[in-house]
C-alpha cells in the first residue's frame, strides 16, 4: 500500500512526521534511486525508500520513553549554540528518540521521547487537545490575577480554551490547558501581570510525572501508551 513518505519515514524511526518533510523538501529522500519530492508517496513492500543513501530499515518495537527535564537543556536533538539538550540525558536508552512536543530551555518536568511517528503526530496535532497539568511558581498579585487567566484569553490574536486555574499555596498555581502554543503558561502568566519563577509541567493526559527524578527517565508501560493514544 502506498503511504506518504513522511510517514513512512516515521514510522521507519528515523524521524518525525515534521522531520520528515524537511528532509524531503532538502532532497535527501530518494525512492528507487530517484530524488523524492514532498507528496511522493511508496510503497515499502516494493520500493526501495532511503535516507541520505541509508535504506530504510522497519522498527520492530517501538520505544516510548518519560524524562523528568530539568532546568537548562533545550528540547531538541541539537543545537546549534552548543547547549545541553535532552537527547544528552536519553541517550543510553539505546535507540535514537525524539522529543513529543516542547518544554522550555527553563521549564521542568514531564517530557515525553519516542521513535513513534504515527504517535508523535497525533500528541501533536492541534485537533488532540490533551491535557497538560503544570505547577507554576509566580511572583506577583494572584489574586488580581486569577480572574484575568480564568477569563477568556489570547495570544498571537487568536482565542484560547479556557484555563483551569487553583491556587496551590502562598505564590504557586495549578494551570491546565489543553492547547500546547508556544510558552503558553508563561505569556498567559505574563499578561495577568505575573512573572513565573518556576514552572513544571507534572502530567500529560492521564500520564503522571510522580516521583521520577529530575534528569532521570522511565519506559512507559503498553497502557500508558494505550491510554496516551485515547486521551482527548
Amino acid at each position: 500500500m502506498e503511504e506518504r513518505l513522511q510517514k513512512l519515514l516515521s514510522a521507519a524511526g528515523v524521524c518525525s512526521r515534521r522531520q520528515g518533510e524537511e528532509y524531503l523538501s532538502a532532497g535527501r529522500v530518494t525512492v528507487n534511486g530517484q530524488v523524492a519530492r514532498l507528496g511522493d508517496k511508496a510503497d515499502r513492500s516494493r520500493d526501495i525508500v532511503a535516507l541520505d543513501g541509508v535504506p530504510l530499515r522497519p522498527v520492530a518495537r517501538h520505544t516510548y520513553l518519560m524524562l523528568h527535564k530539568p532546568a537548562g537543556y533545550v528540547t531538541t536533538l541539537s543545537d546549534e549554540k552548543g547547549r545541553r539538550t535532552v537527547a544528552d540525558l536519553v541517550a543510553d536508552c539505546g535507540v535514537r528518540v525524539w522529543p513529543v512536543g516542547r518544554l522550555d530551555y527553563d521549564s521542568e518536568g514531564l517530557l515525553l521521547l519516542t521513535d513513534d511517528g504515527d504517535l508523535t503526530h497525533l500528541l501533536t496535532h492541534p485537533s488532540h487537545e490533551i491535557e497538560k497539568e503544570y505547577h507554576v511558581t509566580v511572583a506577583g498579585d494572584v489574586e488580581q490575577a486569577l480572574p484575568i487567566l480564568r477569563g477568556p484569553m489570547e495570544l498571537d490574536g487568536q482565542p484560547l480554551a479556557p484555563a483551569q486555574v487553583e491556587v496551590l499555596g502562598p505564590h504557586r498555581l495549578q494551570v491546565v490547558i489543553h492547547q500546547g502554543k508556544n510558552r503558553q503558561v508563561r505569556r498567559m502568566c505574563a499578561l495577568a501581570g505575573l512573572e513565573v519563577k518556576r514552572l513544571v509541567r507534572v502530567r500529560e493526559g492521564d500520564l503522571l510525572l510522580g516521583s521520577l527524578p529530575a534528569g532521570k527517565w522511565r519506559r512507559l508501560t503498553v497502557e500508558e501508551v494505550t491510554n496516551l493514544r485515547l486521551a482527548r
